[in-house]
Protein backbone atom coordinates (compact mmCIF):
# COMPACT_ATOMS: atom_id res chain seq x y z
CA UNK A 1 0.00 0.00 0.00
CA UNK A 2 1.34 3.40 -0.97
CA UNK A 3 1.51 5.80 1.95
CA UNK A 4 1.34 9.52 2.41
CA UNK A 5 3.73 11.77 4.30
CA UNK A 6 3.20 13.92 7.37
CA UNK A 7 5.17 17.16 7.51
CA UNK A 8 5.29 19.49 10.50
CA UNK A 9 5.25 23.16 9.62
CA UNK A 10 5.67 26.09 12.01
CA UNK A 11 3.27 28.98 11.69
CA UNK A 12 3.69 32.36 13.38
CA UNK A 13 0.35 33.98 14.07
CA UNK A 14 -0.24 37.71 14.13
CA UNK A 15 -3.76 37.41 15.54
CA UNK A 16 -2.71 35.20 18.50
CA UNK A 17 0.24 37.36 19.47
CA UNK A 18 -0.31 38.93 22.88
CA UNK A 19 -3.37 36.83 23.77
CA UNK A 20 -4.61 37.21 27.37
CA UNK A 21 -3.61 33.67 28.41
CA UNK A 22 -0.05 34.03 27.18
CA UNK A 23 -0.47 30.99 24.92
CA UNK A 24 2.13 30.64 22.15
CA UNK A 25 1.53 32.48 18.91
CA UNK A 26 4.11 30.29 17.16
CA UNK A 27 2.64 26.83 16.67
CA UNK A 28 3.30 23.53 14.96
CA UNK A 29 1.00 22.66 12.08
CA UNK A 30 0.95 18.99 10.96
CA UNK A 31 -0.05 18.42 7.34
CA UNK A 32 -0.72 15.07 5.65
CA UNK A 33 0.36 14.89 2.01
CA UNK A 34 -1.24 12.07 -0.01
CA UNK A 35 0.75 9.24 -1.67
CA UNK A 36 0.97 10.88 -5.10
CA UNK A 37 2.00 14.31 -3.82
CA UNK A 38 5.52 13.83 -5.17
CA UNK A 39 4.11 14.16 -8.68
CA UNK A 40 4.12 17.92 -9.21
CA UNK A 41 1.52 17.72 -11.96
CA UNK A 42 -1.23 17.26 -9.40
CA UNK A 43 -3.13 19.55 -7.07
CA UNK A 44 -5.46 18.41 -4.30
CA UNK A 45 -8.56 19.32 -2.31
CA UNK A 46 -7.96 20.00 1.38
CA UNK A 47 -9.49 18.77 4.63
CA UNK A 48 -9.17 20.59 7.96
CA UNK A 49 -9.55 18.34 11.01
CA UNK A 50 -10.45 20.08 14.29
CA UNK A 51 -9.59 18.46 17.63
CA UNK A 52 -11.97 18.28 20.57
CA UNK A 53 -11.74 20.06 23.92
CA UNK A 54 -8.29 19.60 25.57
CA UNK A 55 -6.99 18.30 22.23
CA UNK A 56 -4.72 19.67 19.51
CA UNK A 57 -4.12 18.82 15.89
CA UNK A 58 -0.89 16.95 16.53
CA UNK A 59 -2.61 14.63 19.03
CA UNK A 60 -4.77 13.26 16.21
CA UNK A 61 -1.65 11.75 14.70
CA UNK A 62 -0.68 9.86 17.87
CA UNK A 63 -0.75 6.09 17.97
CA UNK A 64 -2.97 4.36 20.51
CA UNK A 65 -3.78 0.73 21.24
CA UNK A 66 -5.83 -1.11 18.60
CA UNK A 67 -6.28 2.00 16.52
CA UNK A 68 -4.87 3.80 13.50
CA UNK A 69 -3.34 7.23 13.36
CA UNK A 70 -5.28 9.67 11.21
CA UNK A 71 -2.60 9.44 8.54
CA UNK A 72 -2.86 5.63 8.47
CA UNK A 73 -6.63 5.95 8.17
CA UNK A 74 -6.22 8.21 5.15
CA UNK A 75 -3.73 5.79 3.57
CA UNK A 76 -6.14 2.88 3.98
CA UNK A 77 -9.17 4.72 2.64
CA UNK A 78 -7.21 6.05 -0.34
CA UNK A 79 -5.93 2.54 -1.13
CA UNK A 80 -9.53 1.25 -0.98
CA UNK A 81 -10.76 4.07 -3.26
CA UNK A 82 -12.98 5.37 -0.46
CA UNK A 83 -11.15 8.69 -0.10
CA UNK A 84 -10.00 10.95 -2.87
CA UNK A 85 -6.38 11.94 -2.36
CA UNK A 86 -6.38 15.13 -0.30
CA UNK A 87 -4.13 17.36 1.73
CA UNK A 88 -5.19 17.05 5.38
CA UNK A 89 -4.43 19.82 7.89
CA UNK A 90 -4.47 19.50 11.69
CA UNK A 91 -4.68 22.97 13.32
CA UNK A 92 -3.59 23.56 16.92
CA UNK A 93 -6.18 25.75 18.64
CA UNK A 94 -5.54 24.54 22.18
CA UNK A 95 -5.52 27.12 24.97
CA UNK A 96 -4.47 27.17 28.61
CA UNK A 97 -8.16 26.83 29.48
CA UNK A 98 -8.51 23.64 27.44
CA UNK A 99 -9.70 24.91 24.08
CA UNK A 100 -11.07 27.78 22.05
CA UNK A 101 -14.26 26.38 20.46
CA UNK A 102 -12.63 27.87 17.32
CA UNK A 103 -14.13 31.27 18.16
CA UNK A 104 -12.70 34.75 18.67
CA UNK A 105 -12.71 35.69 22.35
CA UNK A 106 -11.01 38.37 24.42
CA UNK A 107 -10.49 35.69 27.10
CA UNK A 108 -8.54 33.28 24.89
CA UNK A 109 -7.62 34.79 21.53
CA UNK A 110 -8.77 35.13 17.94
CA UNK A 111 -8.89 31.47 16.98
CA UNK A 112 -11.59 31.85 14.34
CA UNK A 113 -9.41 34.40 12.56
CA UNK A 114 -6.36 32.20 13.12
CA UNK A 115 -7.99 29.29 11.32
CA UNK A 116 -9.87 31.12 8.58
CA UNK A 117 -7.45 33.92 7.76
CA UNK A 118 -3.99 32.63 8.64
CA UNK A 119 -3.81 28.85 8.49
CA UNK A 120 -5.72 28.44 5.24
CA UNK A 121 -3.67 31.12 3.55
CA UNK A 122 -0.47 29.51 4.85
CA UNK A 123 -1.43 26.09 3.47
CA UNK A 124 -2.71 27.35 0.12
CA UNK A 125 0.48 29.34 -0.48
CA UNK A 126 2.87 26.51 0.35
CA UNK A 127 1.09 23.42 -0.96
CA UNK A 128 -0.63 22.43 -4.16
CA UNK A 129 -4.19 22.79 -3.00
CA UNK A 130 -7.15 23.31 -5.29
CA UNK A 131 -8.32 26.66 -3.92
CA UNK A 132 -11.96 27.40 -3.31
CA UNK A 133 -14.68 26.51 -0.80
CA UNK A 134 -16.04 23.62 -2.89
CA UNK A 135 -12.75 21.73 -2.53
CA UNK A 136 -12.12 22.62 1.11
CA UNK A 137 -13.71 20.57 3.91
CA UNK A 138 -13.78 20.90 7.68
CA UNK A 139 -14.53 18.07 10.10
CA UNK A 140 -14.20 17.30 13.79
CA UNK A 141 -15.61 15.54 16.84
CA UNK A 142 -17.09 17.03 20.02
CA UNK A 143 -15.77 20.61 20.33
CA UNK A 144 -14.08 19.97 16.98
CA UNK A 145 -17.46 19.02 15.53
CA UNK A 146 -18.90 22.20 17.00
CA UNK A 147 -16.09 24.18 15.41
CA UNK A 148 -16.66 22.53 12.03
CA UNK A 149 -20.38 23.30 12.12
CA UNK A 150 -19.81 26.91 13.15
CA UNK A 151 -17.25 27.29 10.35
CA UNK A 152 -19.92 26.17 7.89
CA UNK A 153 -22.45 28.56 9.39
CA UNK A 154 -20.19 31.59 9.43
CA UNK A 155 -17.84 30.89 6.53
CA UNK A 156 -19.59 29.08 3.67
CA UNK A 157 -17.32 31.05 1.34
CA UNK A 158 -14.36 29.20 2.90
CA UNK A 159 -15.74 25.71 3.65
CA UNK A 160 -18.53 24.15 1.61
CA UNK A 161 -18.11 20.61 2.98
CA UNK A 162 -18.81 20.19 6.70
CA UNK A 163 -18.82 17.06 8.87
CA UNK A 164 -19.76 17.32 12.54
CA UNK A 165 -19.45 14.23 14.77
CA UNK A 166 -20.94 14.48 18.28
CA UNK A 167 -20.72 18.25 18.14
CA UNK A 168 -21.77 20.46 21.05
CA UNK A 169 -25.36 21.58 20.50
CA UNK A 170 -28.51 22.23 22.47
CA UNK A 171 -26.64 23.66 25.44
CA UNK A 172 -29.61 23.18 27.76
CA UNK A 173 -28.91 19.44 27.72
CA UNK A 174 -25.16 19.22 27.17
CA UNK A 175 -23.82 21.99 29.45
CA UNK A 176 -26.43 23.01 32.01
CA UNK A 177 -26.39 19.64 33.89
CA UNK A 178 -22.70 20.29 34.71
CA UNK A 179 -23.33 23.58 36.51
CA UNK A 180 -24.22 22.21 40.00
CA UNK A 181 -21.11 19.97 40.03
CA UNK A 182 -19.02 22.88 38.79
CA UNK A 183 -20.35 25.05 41.60
CA UNK A 184 -19.41 22.38 44.17
CA UNK A 185 -15.89 22.21 42.71
CA UNK A 186 -15.53 25.97 42.83
CA UNK A 187 -16.48 25.96 46.52
CA UNK A 188 -13.75 23.42 47.27
CA UNK A 189 -11.20 25.71 45.61
CA UNK A 190 -11.86 29.17 46.97
CA UNK A 191 -15.47 29.69 45.97
CA UNK A 192 -15.05 31.54 42.69
CA UNK A 193 -14.23 30.99 39.05
CA UNK A 194 -10.90 32.79 39.29
CA UNK A 195 -9.85 30.97 42.47
CA UNK A 196 -10.58 27.61 40.86
CA UNK A 197 -8.59 28.51 37.74
CA UNK A 198 -5.65 29.59 39.89
CA UNK A 199 -5.84 26.43 42.03
CA UNK A 200 -6.06 24.21 38.96
CA UNK A 201 -2.99 25.83 37.43
CA UNK A 202 -1.03 25.14 40.62
CA UNK A 203 -1.94 21.45 40.77
CA UNK A 204 1.15 19.19 40.42
CA UNK A 205 -0.89 16.83 38.24
CA UNK A 206 -2.83 19.24 36.11
CA UNK A 207 -5.62 17.26 34.54
CA UNK A 208 -9.35 17.48 33.95
CA UNK A 209 -9.72 14.05 35.57
CA UNK A 210 -12.19 14.35 38.43
CA UNK A 211 -12.65 18.04 37.65
CA UNK A 212 -14.02 17.76 34.14
CA UNK A 213 -17.31 19.58 34.72
CA UNK A 214 -15.53 22.61 36.18
CA UNK A 215 -12.72 22.62 33.61
CA UNK A 216 -15.19 22.27 30.77
CA UNK A 217 -17.49 24.96 32.12
CA UNK A 218 -14.75 27.54 32.53
CA UNK A 219 -13.42 26.67 29.08
CA UNK A 220 -16.84 27.17 27.51
CA UNK A 221 -17.39 30.39 29.45
CA UNK A 222 -14.12 31.76 28.10
CA UNK A 223 -15.41 31.10 24.58
CA UNK A 224 -19.08 32.06 24.91
CA UNK A 225 -19.15 34.80 27.58
CA UNK A 226 -15.80 36.62 27.69
CA UNK A 227 -15.63 39.70 29.88
CA UNK A 228 -12.38 41.71 29.95
CA UNK A 229 -13.52 43.37 33.19
CA UNK A 230 -13.98 40.08 35.08
CA UNK A 231 -11.07 38.80 37.16
CA UNK A 232 -11.00 35.49 35.29
CA UNK A 233 -11.56 37.22 31.94
CA UNK A 234 -15.01 35.70 31.48
CA UNK A 235 -18.40 35.29 33.18
CA UNK A 236 -19.91 31.97 34.25
CA UNK A 237 -23.67 31.59 33.71
CA UNK A 238 -24.59 31.10 37.38
CA UNK A 239 -24.19 32.99 40.61
CA UNK A 240 -21.07 31.68 42.33
CA UNK A 241 -22.65 31.92 45.81
CA UNK A 242 -26.19 30.66 45.29
CA UNK A 243 -25.94 28.80 41.98
CA UNK A 244 -28.87 30.76 40.54
CA UNK A 245 -28.73 30.85 36.75
CA UNK A 246 -27.61 34.21 35.43
CA UNK A 247 -30.07 34.72 32.60
CA UNK A 248 -28.06 37.50 30.95
CA UNK A 249 -24.92 35.36 30.72
CA UNK A 250 -26.84 32.22 29.76
CA UNK A 251 -28.41 34.18 26.92
CA UNK A 252 -24.91 34.94 25.64
CA UNK A 253 -24.11 31.22 25.70
CA UNK A 254 -27.29 30.36 23.82
CA UNK A 255 -26.35 32.83 21.10
CA UNK A 256 -23.51 30.37 20.27
CA UNK A 257 -25.68 27.25 20.46
CA UNK A 258 -25.94 25.79 16.91
CA UNK A 259 -29.65 25.11 17.48
CA UNK A 260 -30.21 28.83 18.11
CA UNK A 261 -27.66 29.89 15.50
CA UNK A 262 -29.79 28.20 12.85
CA UNK A 263 -32.17 31.15 13.00
CA UNK A 264 -29.35 33.46 11.88
CA UNK A 265 -27.30 31.18 9.64
CA UNK A 266 -29.73 28.87 7.85
CA UNK A 267 -29.18 30.79 4.62
CA UNK A 268 -25.44 30.20 4.86
CA UNK A 269 -25.86 26.48 5.51
CA UNK A 270 -27.96 26.24 2.35
CA UNK A 271 -24.86 27.34 0.42
CA UNK A 272 -22.91 24.25 1.51
CA UNK A 273 -22.43 21.42 -0.94
CA UNK A 274 -22.52 18.87 1.89
CA UNK A 275 -23.52 19.03 5.58
CA UNK A 276 -23.14 15.77 7.51
CA UNK A 277 -23.85 15.26 11.21
CA UNK A 278 -23.67 12.11 13.32
CA UNK A 279 -23.72 11.13 16.97
CA UNK A 280 -23.84 8.03 19.15
CA UNK A 281 -27.21 7.06 20.59
CA UNK A 282 -25.63 6.73 24.04
CA UNK A 283 -23.68 9.98 24.11
CA UNK A 284 -22.73 10.79 27.71
CA UNK A 285 -23.24 14.52 27.13
CA UNK A 286 -26.74 14.13 25.67
CA UNK A 287 -25.52 15.27 22.29
CA UNK A 288 -27.66 12.73 20.45
CA UNK A 289 -30.68 14.71 21.65
CA UNK A 290 -29.03 17.87 20.40
CA UNK A 291 -28.48 16.28 17.00
CA UNK A 292 -32.14 15.30 16.73
CA UNK A 293 -33.29 18.79 17.73
CA UNK A 294 -30.85 20.47 15.32
CA UNK A 295 -31.77 18.15 12.46
CA UNK A 296 -35.51 18.66 12.93
CA UNK A 297 -35.12 22.43 13.01
CA UNK A 298 -32.76 22.42 10.03
CA UNK A 299 -35.29 20.38 8.08
CA UNK A 300 -38.09 22.81 8.96
CA UNK A 301 -35.90 25.66 7.69
CA UNK A 302 -35.12 23.84 4.44
CA UNK A 303 -31.42 23.25 5.19
CA UNK A 304 -30.19 20.18 3.25
CA UNK A 305 -28.18 17.81 5.45
CA UNK A 306 -27.53 14.21 6.40
CA UNK A 307 -27.98 13.14 10.02
CA UNK A 308 -26.95 9.70 11.23
CA UNK A 309 -26.91 7.96 14.59
CA UNK A 310 -24.77 5.00 15.60
CA UNK A 311 -24.82 2.65 18.57
CA UNK A 312 -22.08 4.06 20.80
CA UNK A 313 -21.19 6.80 23.26
CA UNK A 314 -18.96 9.86 23.07
CA UNK A 315 -15.54 8.32 23.66
CA UNK A 316 -13.31 6.15 21.44
CA UNK A 317 -15.30 6.67 18.27
CA UNK A 318 -12.50 7.53 15.87
CA UNK A 319 -13.81 4.79 13.57
CA UNK A 320 -16.57 7.23 12.62
CA UNK A 321 -13.92 9.29 10.84
CA UNK A 322 -14.20 6.75 8.03
CA UNK A 323 -17.78 7.81 7.44
CA UNK A 324 -16.95 11.53 7.46
CA UNK A 325 -14.04 11.09 5.10
CA UNK A 326 -16.19 9.10 2.68
CA UNK A 327 -18.82 11.87 2.72
CA UNK A 328 -16.11 14.45 2.10
CA UNK A 329 -14.64 12.42 -0.74
CA UNK A 330 -18.00 12.17 -2.50
CA UNK A 331 -18.50 15.91 -2.15
CA UNK A 332 -15.08 16.57 -3.68
CA UNK A 333 -15.87 14.15 -6.47
CA UNK A 334 -19.02 16.07 -7.33
CA UNK A 335 -17.18 19.39 -7.21
CA UNK A 336 -14.29 18.26 -9.38
CA UNK A 337 -16.40 16.22 -11.82
CA UNK A 338 -13.37 14.13 -12.62
CA UNK A 339 -12.67 10.40 -12.29
CA UNK A 340 -10.33 9.30 -9.50
CA UNK A 341 -6.75 8.33 -10.19
CA UNK A 342 -6.26 4.60 -10.81
CA UNK A 343 -4.68 2.62 -7.97
CA UNK A 344 -1.47 2.45 -9.95
CA UNK A 345 -1.09 6.16 -9.30
CA UNK A 346 -0.90 7.00 -12.98
CA UNK A 347 -3.13 9.90 -13.93
CA UNK A 348 -5.94 9.40 -16.37
CA UNK A 349 -6.29 11.71 -19.29
CA UNK A 350 -8.40 14.63 -18.04
CA UNK A 351 -11.85 15.05 -19.50
CA UNK A 352 -12.87 18.30 -21.17
CA UNK A 353 -14.48 19.41 -17.92
CA UNK A 354 -11.37 18.81 -15.87
CA UNK A 355 -8.80 19.77 -18.52
CA UNK A 356 -6.40 22.46 -17.52
CA UNK A 357 -5.02 22.31 -14.01
CA UNK A 358 -4.50 18.63 -13.19
CA UNK A 359 -6.10 17.41 -10.02
CA UNK A 360 -5.03 14.79 -7.50
CA UNK A 361 -6.85 11.55 -6.81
Amino acid sequence: MRTGTVVIETIESKVLRGNKLGDPHVRRLPIYLPPSYGDERFSYPSIYVLAGFTGSGEMLLNRSAWSETFAERCDRLIADNRLRESIVVFPDCFTDLGGSQYLNSSATGRYEDYLVDEIISFVDQRYRTIPGAATRAVMGKSSGGYGALVMGMRHPDVFQVVCCTSGDMYFLYCYLPDFPKTLDTFRRHGGSTSSFVEAWRRMPKRSSSGLFQAVNTEGMAAAYSPNPRAKAGFDVPFDEKTGLLREDVWKRWLAWDPVHMLDRYAANLKKLSSLFLDCGTRDEFNLHHGLRIFSAKAKSLGVPHQAEEFDDGHMSITYRNDRSLEVISKAFQRALRAPPMPRSGRPRKPSRRSAGRKQGA
